[in-house]
């Protein structure tokens, strides 16, 4: 684990932590002086990634602990990005610890359980595939993120628990947007990250479906995303439904992708 890796991880966590004593005292400084944190842990973060090359073993973006710190850093991006037009900061009180969490994972030994001729793989298609699929990882995960905190609003004021020591989450239409947003870049990177990584394995074994147990479960979960965009955009669903429809349809996801590699 390198320098930066270590500060970004502790930054995240000292974030969170922050956040979540915003939320609880109330303090919205804290929460203030937090967003700021997961900035910094985010810049940090990158670094972490342009410096890859100078360790002795130089790792892929293809080996699955790094996949997932990616996907984490594309999804604290694009929460800041979502900050400078929406209250969101309360989310960084689960952002911050899962950032963490997704950083420290290479320390852990943490393999993949994709075959080793991919993995060994050389070239731009193994590496498009891995960026686009954990950018796609990373926004919908965004997604359900809002979803869980849409839910637990959207149930606070309908049991009029207006008052109390808990500083207000973000509004249910900021959620809504965050949702709509996330869900309309999320779910077209995913599908480039199954068509680059179709592409991938034909290159290795000359067909376009591998029909490994990953192959499967990753183009289950994407069917789920498209009929969660087909309800949401064409279906009339509702924000509620939605919300609830990006928390179930992201737990699933994240064991198709990420899930089955971990226990094969």
């Amino acid at each position: 684990m390198t320098g930066f890796q270590q500060a970004a991880a502790a930054i995240y966590l000292a974030a969170g932590i922050l956040a979540l004593l915003g939320l609880a005292l109330p303090a919205p400084r804290l929460t203030r002086i937090a967003v700021w944190g997961v900035g910094l842990g985010a810049l940090i973060h990158g670094a972490a990634f342009a410096t890859l090359h100078e360790l002795d073993s130089v790792p892929q973006l293809t080996d699955l602990p790094y996949a997932i710190s990616f996907m984490a850093w594309i999804a604290v991006l694009s929460l800041l990005v979502l900050m400078w037009r929406l209250r969101l900061g309360s989310l960084t009180a689960a952002v911050g610890p899962l950032a963490f969490l997704a950083v420290f994972l290479p320390t852990l030994g943490v393999q993949s359980g994709t075959d080793a001729d991919l993995l060994s793989m050389r070239g731009t298609m193994p590496h498009a595939h891995v960026l686009l699929s954990s950018a796609g990882l990373g926004m919908l995960g965004i997604t359900g993120l809002a979803g869980v905190f849409y839910l637990i609003e959207h149930r606070r004021l309908k049991k009029k628990r207006l008052g109390g020591r808990w500083v207000s989450l973000p509004s249910l239409e900021a959620l809504d947007r965050v949702n709509v947003a996330t869900l309309v870049i999320g779910f077209p990177l995913l599908t480039l990250g199954l068509i680059t990584g179709s592409v991938w394995v034909h290159a290795t074994s000359g067909s376009y479906w591998s029909g490994s147990p990953h192959a499967v479960w990753t183009l289950v979960g994407w069917g789920v995303y498209g009929g969660m965009s087909a309800a949401r955009f064409f279906g009339g669903q509702g924000a509620r439904q939605a919300a609830g429809s990006a928390v179930g349809g992201f737990m699933f996801l994240l064991f198709a992708v990420i899930g089955v590699e971990m226990i094969r």
